[in-house]
């Protein structure tokens, strides 16, 4: 039987991101498992666009802010689950490819469970099972559980 100590619960803070928190808490609660939230700022930040070109401390200001803004993002969707304050949870967030991220945080942190929104920000939500969502399935090497 699966006795989680290190969840990955990777999070865009959606609905369904919430909902998986939830359901990872509740389990590391249950096995006193530590839990990992995840971000990935996907997307490139071009430092030149048509005629303009931001200087280099420019570039990295944006991106020192979207950090932060994430970071943020991560300590309110905690504080929305009190079970936050009863297990031990590690916060990190990364620049890339979601699934990519998602699947080099698993192996870097040694992750034994992933639990995932099925569904993220984006479209077709009602027919599909989310692309980073498959992605991280196809590819993980630990159990993932699945939330809607």
């Amino acid at each position: 039987m699966l006795r989680p100590t290190k969840i990955l619960v990777p999070t865009d803070f959606s609905d369904s991101s919430d909902k998986a928190l939830k359901q990872a808490l509740d389990i590391a609660k249950q096995y006193n498992a530590e839990v990992y939230l995840f971000h990935v700022i996907s997307g490139e930040i071009r430092q030149c666009m048509a005629d303009y070109c931001m200087s280099d401390e420019e570039f990295q200001n944006i991106e020192t802010q979207m950090v932060k803004t994430a970071m943020d993002n991560i300590k309110g969707q905690m504080e929305k689950f009190p079970a936050s304050k009863e297990v031990k949870v590690y916060t990190d967030v990364a620049r890339g490819v979601p699934y990519e991220a998602i699947l080099n945080e698993e192996k870097s942190k040694n992750i034994d469970l992933i639990v995932i929104a099925s569904l993220g920000r984006t479209g077709l939500a009602k027919y599909f099972i989310g692309s980073v969502a498959r992605n991280v399935l196809k590819g993980a090497k630990c159990p993932v559980l699945l939330t809607k």
